[in-house]
């Protein structure tokens, strides 16, 4: 999987959601190089999981598009015979 890369914006306000989140749920304050590893570990070994779930789900969505307009094209061809 190629690594994700995040604007320097994306990764401050993700870093931000990280503190809060283990300061909220985990009643555990962190600080930015921590919050940054977490973020970094997440990315790269979970990451890819939800990539592949979402390349999957596109795949998915993508062929009912195609079968959709297969029908569409059947039909246009039955119509033009009758």
């Amino acid at each position: 999987m190629k690594a994700i890369e995040l604007t320097k914006e994306e990764k401050t306000a993700l870093i931000g959601r990280v503190q809060h989140y283990f300061d909220a749920e985990l009643d555990q304050k962190i600080g930015l190089l921590k919050a940054e590893f977490v973020l970094d570990f997440f990315a790269k070994e979970i990451g890819a999981a939800y990539y592949k779930q979402g390349i999957d789900d596109a795949q998915i969505a993508l062929a009912r598009r195609i079968d959709d307009f297969a029908e569409d094209v059947y039909q246009l061809q039955r119509d033009a015979t009758e």
